[in-house]
C-alpha cells in the first residue's frame, strides 16, 4: 500500500484520538479558532506541541490534569496547538522547539514564555500568579488524581476479593501505621500499572476499622499483603519485595500479565503459546494448506477463556487478513501500528495497538 493511500486515514484517526484524549478540558486550538479563544476576554495558557515529541508525551498527563482543574475557571483558557497540523500558527508565535508553553494575558496576543517546571502543580501556580497580576483572580488547586486502588469494606470485601474471575492483591493496613504510609505511594503506582487489566484487582482494607476481617485472614501486623488468585480464594501470603519492580514482577508471574512498571505492555503481551505453534505452521504452509491450519487456529481460539480469548480473536483476524491480503500484510500492518504508537494516544489505545503488533510479529 502506498504512503498516499494510508496518509489520509491516519490523519483522520490521529485527529480523533487527540480530540478524545483531551475530552474538551484542554481546548484544541487551530488557525480557525485561535484568535476567538486567545486574546479576548480571557487569559490563556497555550502549549505548542508535536505528536511525535517525547517531551510532549511526558507532559501530556500533567497538562490534561491542569486542564481538568481549570475547567470551571471562566477567566482562563488552557489550550493546545498541534504544530504538525498548524505550522503557520506556531511559526507566527516563534515556536522553534517542543513543547513551548506561552501565556497570553487577557486581551493580548503578545505572549510571555513559560520556562518553569513541567508539572501540573507548577503550571497552576504560574497561572494563578499571572492571574493575580492581571486581576483575573484565579486560585485554582490541582485536582487530586483518583486512586486506582480499590477500597474494601465489610460490605464489598467478599464481592471483590472472592470473585473467581479476578486475581486480587489485598493490603491490610492501619491509618496510623508508618510502614503503611511509606508503602502507600508505591502501592498506588502498582494499581496504576495494572489498571487496564480486567482480571487483576489491587485493593486495600483498613484492618484497624474492620478488625473482624483482619482476624479472619490472620493479620497480626501492618501492612499485611495477601494474594487471592482465581484458583485459591482462601488467600495466600504475598512473599515478594515491596518496591514497584518487585510487585510488578510477582503480579506478572502469578496473573499471567505482561506489564512493566509504567503500566505499558511488554513484547510478550498477547502471545498465546498454543496459537503461536500453529502460526508457525500457518506461515510456512502453502496457500491451500493455510486454510486447513486456519481451521485449527479457529478451534484452538474457541477454547480460550478470559483475556486469552480476546487475544485469540486478534490471532484469527491476523490469519484471515494474511490469507486475503498476501504475505506482506503482517509486515506492512506492523509498520502502520508502530506509527500509531508513536503518536499521542490514550493508554487503552496503546494497549490495543501493542497487542496487535505483538501478535502480528508472529506472522511476519
Amino acid at each position: 500500500m502506498s504512503s498516499s493511500q494510508i496518509c489520509w486515514p491516519l490523519a483522520v484517526l490521529a485527529l480523533f484520538l487527540l480530540s478524545s484524549a483531551f475530552a474538551d478540558e484542554v481546548v484544541v486550538l487551530t488557525e480557525d479558532n485561535f484568535e476567538k479563544e486567545v486574546g479576548q476576554d480571557r487569559a490563556a495558557l497555550v502549549e505548542f506541541y508535536a505528536p511525535w515529541c517525547g517531551h510532549c508525551k511526558k507532559l501530556a498527563p500533567e497538562y490534561e490534569k491542569l486542564g481538568t482543574s481549570f475547567k470551571k475557571a471562566k477567566s482562563v483558557v488552557i489550550g493546545k496547538v498541534d504544530c504538525d497540523e498548524h505550522k503557520s500558527l506556531c511559526s507566527k508565535y516563534g515556536v522553534s522547539g517542543y513543547p513551548t508553553i506561552q501565556w497570553f494575558p487577557k486581551g493580548s496576543l503578545e505572549p510571555k514564555k513559560y520556562d518553569g517546571p513541567r508539572n501540573a502543580e507548577a503550571l497552576a501556580e504560574f497561572v494563578n500568579s499571572e492571574g493575580g497580576f492581571s486581576l483575573i483572580g484565579t486560585n485554582v488547586k490541582i485536582a487530586a488524581a483518583p486512586s486506582n486502588v480499590v477500597v474494601l469494606t465489610a460490605d464489598n470485601f467478599d464481592e471483590v476479593v472472592l470473585d473467581e474471575n479476578k486475581d486480587v492483591l489485598v493490603e491490610f493496613y492501619a491509618p496510623w501505621c508508618g510502614h503503611c504510609k511509606n508503602l502507600a505511594p508505591v502501592y498506588e503506582k502498582v494499581a496504576t500499572a495494572f489498571k487496564l487489566e480486567d482480571d487483576v484487582v489491587i485493593a486495600n482494607l483498613d484492618a484497624d476499622k474492620h478488625k473482624d476481617l483482619g482476624e479472619k485472614y490472620g493479620v497480626s501486623g501492618f501492612p499485611t499483603l495477601k494474594f487471592f488468585p482465581k484458583s485459591n480464594k482462601a488467600g495466600e501470603d504475598y512473599d515478594g519485595g515491596r518496591d514497584l519492580d518487585d510487585f510488578v514482577t510477582v503480579i506478572n508471574e502469578k496473573c499471567g500479565t505482561s506489564r512493566d512498571a509504567k503500566g505499558q505492555l511488554t513484547d510478550k503481551a498477547g502471545i498465546v503459546e498454543s496459537l503461536d505453534a500453529l502460526v508457525k505452521e500457518f506461515v510456512s504452509a502453502g496457500s491451500d494448506e493455510k486454510k486447513a491450519v486456519f481451521g485449527r487456529i479457529e478451534e484452538e481460539a474457541e477454547k480460550l477463556k478470559g483475556s486469552a480469548a480476546r487475544y485469540g480473536k486478534i490471532y484469527l483476524k491476523a490469519a484471515k487478513s494474511c490469507m486475503e491480503k498476501g504475505a506482506d500484510y503482517a509486515k506492512n500492518e506492523i509498520q502502520r501500528v508502530e506509527r500509531m504508537l508513536n503518536k499521542a494516544i490514550s493508554a487503552a489505545k496503546a494497549d490495543e495497538f501493542t497487542l496487535k503488533k505483538n501478535i502480528l510479529s508472529t506472522f511476519a
